[in-house]
């Protein structure tokens, strides 16, 4: 299983790059893609395989706390994917700070992912 990990970690990095990706495409006039969407399941996704797969392992120790933040935080990004998409759907438009928090908190998980060591 230990081998799947560098794949899963691809797919994480390569979604969190289309969220921040598409909001800064759209950053004049906010709004939250179908991709943003799609790469905010990506990121959650991949990243509960991989804690998963490291955990089964032993791919020495784990920050929990760290785990526990950007899961967190993956989740905030996640929601407010699914609720933009929903009221675009529905043909209603999507406020600026709800667009923004699907970005900037994609972001913010990045920097929590590099910063924290």
């Amino acid at each position: 299983m230990e081998a799947v990990i560098p794949y899963l970690v691809f797919i994480h990095i390569l979604s969190a790059a289309v969220i921040v990706g598409g909001w800064i495409a759209h950053f004049k006039t906010p709004n939250v893609t179908g991709w943003q969407h799609i790469a905010a399941w990506g990121t959650l996704l991949s990243g509960l395989l991989i804690v998963g797969i490291r955990e089964m392992g032993d791919g020495g120790p784990l920050n929990h706390m760290k785990i526990g933040i950007k899961l967190g935080i993956a989740l905030i990004v996640l929601i407010a994917a699914i609720i933009a998409r929903l009221k675009i759907r529905k043909g209603q438009p999507v406020s600026k700070g709800l667009a923004h928090a699907v970005g900037g908190m994609a972001l913010i998980n990045i920097a929590v992912a590099t910063i924290w060591v």
